[in-house]
């Protein structure tokens, strides 16, 4: 596969690979679009099983931050990384120095945040390097954006109900959260604090047993949460959880999680549409960990960071009702709403793309 025949391309605007033998790296950097500001985006390191994999991955993504911080009112464009590797094995100093170095060798187009598979930790190593890398402030979560995109989400969840119930009391409300990473478990305890039956389920036996213990979850096995019998399900682990077998079988109302890309292609918004399922575009309601990022950047108070968050849910309803009213999907209206707010603010593009 070529950069350019990847059914994940979108007209980037760079795309650039690393590899470093001493330490290991193998690295693609996507930078999707930057009227509206710098690429800012998510370093994930992930074992991708083969290049094409990654490749996508990153292209998908950056497009995803794109839609993401116009959506938000960032003054910020999509960009993403990611590592091709194993996070609990192959991380070393040298990894973080090459990986800073490749960050900074844009020179400021493409700045980057934590993801799946890198850590606060991480980021400061990185930061030696290179000052073209956020989210390790001192504040509250020791820079970790993973709470604000949890608050987000719940946000989000919040607003769902209220369109599709008429209320936004979780009182009682079954939430299915798969995934009970940083930003899961995050979730499960909001969730659980506000009264809601939360069922949860974690490829990682003591993420889901802590879960329990502490939140008063119900575990659900790996391969049933999808299926659950709930009002809100929140798909929180990896991408493509979304698709033409598994949404056949889904029983929620309502889909409104924190990963990243869960329709596995552009059809399965209408097949959820089709099934009377209400939709949230991950790409709306994740927003609060870069919403965190660019406060942590700019230095703005907490106050101002929590309010900018629970706008997630009035942005949310402006899509859920425009998609009422047109009887189209929401992914596609929340695109639309995005590149509406892009061509508002930003000069239009000179059509100058470059891959190298």
């Amino acid at each position: 596969m070529t950069v350019f025949s990847a059914p994940s391309f979108d007209d980037h605007e760079k795309v650039v690979f690393a590899a470093d033998r001493a330490s290991g790296l193998r690295a693609i950097i996507a930078v999707h679009d930057t009227r509206l500001g710098a690429a800012v985006g998510g370093c994930r390191m992930y074992p991708y099983g083969s290049d094409d994999e990654a490749l996508d991955d990153v292209l998908r993504l950056s497009r995803g931050m794109t839609y993401k911080s116009a959506l938000a009112g960032l003054p910020l464009g999509g960009g993403k990384s990611v590592i091709i590797g194993d996070p609990t094995q192959d991380k070393s100093p040298a990894l973080w120095r090459a990986m800073a170095e490749f960050i900074d060798s844009l020179g400021g187009r493409y700045v980057a945040a934590e993801d799946s598979g890198t850590s606060v930790a991480d980021l400061r190593a990185m930061s030696q390097h290179t000052a073209f890398v956020s989210g390790f402030a001192a504040t509250e979560h020791g820079g970790d954006p993973s709470p604000s995109t949890a608050r987000g989400v719940f946000v989000a969840i919040r607003r769902a109900l209220a369109h599709r119930l008429g209320a936004s009391d979780l009182q009682g409300v079954r939430v299915a959260v798969q995934g009970l990473g940083h930003v899961g478990y995050a979730l499960a305890e909001l969730l659980a604090k506000a009264g809601a039956r939360v069922l949860a389920s974690d490829i990682n036996a003591e993420n889901l047993a802590r879960a329990e213990a502490e939140l008063g979850v119900t575990a659900v096995a790996a391969d049933d949460i999808l299926f659950a019998d709930v009002d809100v399900l929140a798909p929180c682990a990896l991408g493509g959880a979304l698709n033409v077998e598994s949404i056949a079988g889904l029983r929620a109302g309502i889909v409104a999680g924190a990963a990243n890309n869960q329709l596995r292609d552009r059809a399965d918004g209408a097949r959820l549409a089709d099934r009377g399922i209400l939709y949230c575009p991950d790409f709306l309601i994740n927003a609060g960990g870069i919403i965190d990022v660019h406060y942590q950047r700019s230095g703005m108070d907490r106050s101002a960071l929590l309010s900018h968050i629970e706008s997630i849910g009035d942005r949310l309803g402006e899509v859920l009702e425009r998609a009422d009213r047109c009887h189209r999907p929401t992914e596609d209206i929340a695109e639309k709403l995005a590149e509406e707010l892009m061509d508002s603010v930003a000069p239009q593009p000179s059509g100058l793309r470059s891959v190298a």
